[in-house]
């Protein structure tokens, strides 16, 4: 089987780093302060480092690859629903959604952590409570990216977790989306 590489090292080392410094932040929530912090600040730098990526990196990790609008969402959606999605070599539609909104929340997060560390924020109560509310809003995207995943590695019996490991991806076939 004819493979490509899809992914480059820079984000494959960006997820995972991410999804660790998200789960030692999430864990030391109501542990270590500093080590929460540091997680925290660690996943805003990740976040910074992937949208500067997303203009200047390689093909598959641009915005412009893979960013598309509501309506091509959508109707990618309606056809995962009908069983008849096509094939992306890069991230399809909704995963370049899931993509816009994990990033987004992720810096939303980051930043009201850091804002609660500040003179002028230090303390407030609106601002804890909208923090909480963005963490446990990234956890519920990344539960449904998981599941994302999950459903499309069956449906074109492609290992995307070993793909976001190694690289690599099956060559572009006949009707699929390169």
């Amino acid at each position: 089987m004819a493979t490509i590489r899809v992914w480059d090292p820079f984000v494959r080392a960006f997820h995972w780093s991410l999804a660790l410094s998200f789960a030692v932040a999430w864990l030391s929530g109501e542990g270590p302060e500093r080590l929460h912090e540091l997680a925290g600040y660690a996943a805003g730098a990740l976040v910074i480092a992937r949208v500067a990526w997303g203009f200047v990196g390689t093909g598959y990790a641009r915005f412009s690859q893979f960013v598309r609008s509501p309506a091509a969402v959508v109707g990618y959606l309606k056809s995962v629903a009908a069983g008849s999605e096509r094939r992306f070599v890069g991230h399809n539609p909704a995963g370049g959604a899931m993509i816009v909104a994990l990033l987004t929340s992720l810096a939303a997060t980051a930043a009201t952590g850091w804002m609660l560390t500040t003179d002028a924020f230090w303390g407030s109560i609106l601002l804890q409570r909208a923090h909480s509310v963005l963490a446990h809003g990234v956890l519920l995207l990344a539960l449904a990216h998981l599941c994302g995943v999950a459903l499309a590695s069956l449906r074109h019996r492609e290992n995307l977790v070993r793909a976001m490991v190694i690289g690599d991806k099956r060559a572009p076939e006949p009707g699929d989306v390169a």
